[in-house]
């Protein structure tokens, strides 16, 4: 009976039961509409084709449970009489509290829209990939900043004085990392010029491979041997990359060397019989754009044909290629044609000393 008729801080121990009660009771009601409202949402969200759903279900998903124990002590501290200061620090506390939940919650939907729009836009549109990822690395680095400002401003800090600071203190980071701050907007540009995407097949000097991923300060390339190369983004705008996955067609020139010793009437039909050889060959997927002899060279007569494969495909390309080659080969062979390697005739003359 002494503790029940006893004070503590200024209230009676009836009064920390009720609070007590009132904090537990807040915590485990707010716990369970997160929980249930996430679950039942999640549930209905996979019945859907839209993404909205998802969104939110995926932010009350990111419910912290210490954040709500903070706001639950705050209301379990209203039946109390508490000095001004208390109160103050848990009202405080409790918002933000809030705050940082309302970040967490926004950042989480933010996540699951953007891993949406991503999927739904990848296979039709892979330079609005980059351009996505821009947007939300800003998103979220507003998101913060507000949240850390308000949170700043509801603990009694002097935001706009912390924010001209920060602006003068600026400059000097800005200064200390220029590089960093260079590939941060070369990656910008990257997102909105769009000068490659996921997926591309890229040169860039000596290294060819494909774009893996495109980040903040880094570019990784997976080369074709297999290992990863890593550029940084403004060494990539400042190098001449030739981008492949930009290509629509092919353009193929076929060099072939014939023996000096071919006959004339054979070597007016090689035109005519390479240029058959690819109109058949390649069908609809090849245009040809002309067959000549081309030029006498220091051990064969050298032939030119130069067609394109309306295709960027390269197993296409290789198949086509091949299949003229062997056909090349074959009509020689039955025409009786010889192919050309690089030799060297020396002839020899007597002097007349040795007559």
């Amino acid at each position: 009976m002494d503790f029940m008729t006893g004070s503590f801080l200024g209230n009676d121990a009836r009064a920390w039961l009720i609070s007590a009660g009132v904090t537990v009771a807040s915590f485990v009601a707010l716990r369970l509409f997160a929980n249930v409202s996430a679950r039942r949402l999640g549930s209905f969200a996979d019945t859907t084709r839209g993404y909205w759903d998802d969104v939110i279900a995926s932010g009350l998903a990111a419910t912290r449970g210490t954040l709500l124990l903070l706001v639950s002590i705050y209301l379990g501290s209203r039946p109390l009489t508490l000095p001004d200061v208390a109160a103050g620090l848990l009202e405080s506390v409790a918002i933000v509290a809030l705050l940082l939940q309302a970040g967490f919650w926004a950042s989480a939907g933010l996540t699951t829209w953007l891993m949406a729009r991503t999927k739904a836009t990848l296979e039709d549109d892979p330079a609005e990939v980059m351009t996505l990822n821009v947007i939300g690395i800003f998103l979220r680095l507003v998101l913060w900043s507000l949240v850390v400002l308000l949170a700043l401003e509801n603990l009694g800090v002097d935001v706009t004085a912390l924010i001209a600071g920060l602006g003068i203190g600026g400059v000097a980071v800005a200064l200390a990392a220029q590089n960093i701050l260079g590939d941060l907007f070369a990656s910008v540009s990257i997102a909105l010029d769009k000068p490659f995407v996921l997926g591309d097949s890229v040169t860039v000097g000596d290294f060819q491979g494909n774009v893996e991923s495109i980040g903040l300060k880094t570019t990784r390339v997976r080369s074709l041997s297999g290992e990863q190369v890593v550029f940084s983004n403004t060494d990539l705008l400042d190098s001449r990359l030739r981008n492949f996955g930009r290509m629509y067609e092919r353009r193929v020139v076929l060099k072939i060397g014939v023996t000096y010793q071919t006959p004339r009437e054979e070597l007016q039909q090689i035109p005519d019989l390479i240029r058959e050889i690819v109109e058949t060959r390649g069908g609809a997927d090849v245009h040809i754009n002309r067959s000549h002899l081309a030029n006498y060279g220091e051990s064969a007569i050298e032939f030119e044909t130069v067609y394109h494969v309306l295709s960027p495909d390269y197993e296409l390309h290789m198949d086509i290629k091949q299949d003229v080659f062997l056909a090349i080969h074959a009509a020689f062979d039955e025409r009786g044609i010889e192919f050309a390697y690089p030799t060297r005739t020396i002839f020899l003359e007597r002097g007349a000393s040795d007559a």
